[in-house]
């Protein structure tokens, strides 16, 4: 009988399914950190009790250096998409629509989530290692010893950082891809920039604008909270470390995707 248990808590399946059950019960752990901590952040928010030498700190680091790469990678992908649209709309006789189109898929879709995805991979990426590092080597303990909150003293700078830096780099990148496409369309068909501008403006509405002012604002403020969260959590030293930077960028780029689905169905569908 003894050998038979042994055996079986041996076997393949067994240890999948352990394994199923500690993911799940971390999924579960995180969930629940980062919302508990997105409340806590939300009180000292709306209290006003925010460092703002700190917070000012946070939005030159969150817009004005993470300001080239968001351009690249917005800039690129309205190039990739033009490139391959424009041509054959003008061959099919839609090239009066092609400025249209790229506005639209712009300014609903690629200007905030590759934006998103450019600010994960720099700055969200950069604030779970640091407070991660702040964990691993006892800062944080040190900090709650002084008597000063940690998620106040960590977290409501950096989530108001996201919440109001978003926005604009987002602004900033649409205004850069529509440009960008059409210059490309510019050099890759007949059609002359007039052409592409007028049509343009005639697929972008202020409900657009407002949808995407909104969405950066959670995509902003949801990759902070949560690089904070996964950083907060760390343990088990430099180890611990990479493992939490993991885990803030990979659940930054799923709230990201939930977070557009939920907009698309909410505005669009």
């Amino acid at each position: 009988m003894v050998t038979l248990r042994q055996y079986i808590k041996q076997s393949t399946t067994v240890k999948i399914f352990r394994a199923f059950y500690r993911q799940f019960e971390d999924f579960l752990t995180t969930l629940g950190e980062i919302v508990s901590n997105g409340f806590v952040t939300l009180k000292y928010i709306l209290k006003g009790q925010i460092d703002r030498k700190e917070l000012m700190d946070q939005c030159v680091r969150f817009g004005i250096s993470s300001l080239p790469i968001t351009l690249s990678i917005v800039g690129m992908t309205s190039i990739i998409v033009t490139s391959q649209v424009a041509s054959e709309m003008v061959k099919q006789g839609g090239g009066n629509f092609v400025g249209l189109l790229v506005s639209i898929l712009i300014v609903r879709e690629v200007g905030a989530v590759m934006s998103g995805f450019a600010i994960i991979s720099m700055i969200g990426s950069s604030l779970a290692s640091e407070i991660a590092t702040m964990r691993v080597t006892e800062q944080i303990d040190a900090i709650t010893v002084l008597k000063v909150n940690p998620i106040r003293y960590l977290f409501v700078p950096r989530v108001l950082s996201g919440i109001i830096m978003m926005p604009i780099l987002v602004v900033i990148a649409s205004a850069f891809g529509i440009l960008a496409g059409a210059i490309t369309t510019a050099m890759t068909t007949e059609l002359g920039f007039l052409a592409y501008f007028d049509s343009a403006w005639l697929g972008i509405y202020m409900k657009d604008l407002g949808v995407c002012l909104l969405k950066s604002v959670a995509f902003g403020g949801t990759i902070a909270l949560i690089s904070c969260s996964c950083g907060y959590q760390a343990w088990g030293g430099a180890k611990g470390v990479g493992l939490a930077t993991n885990k803030a960028v990979v659940w930054s780029l799923v709230a990201i995707v939930i977070w557009d689905l939920i907009f698309s169905i909410a505005f669009f569908f």
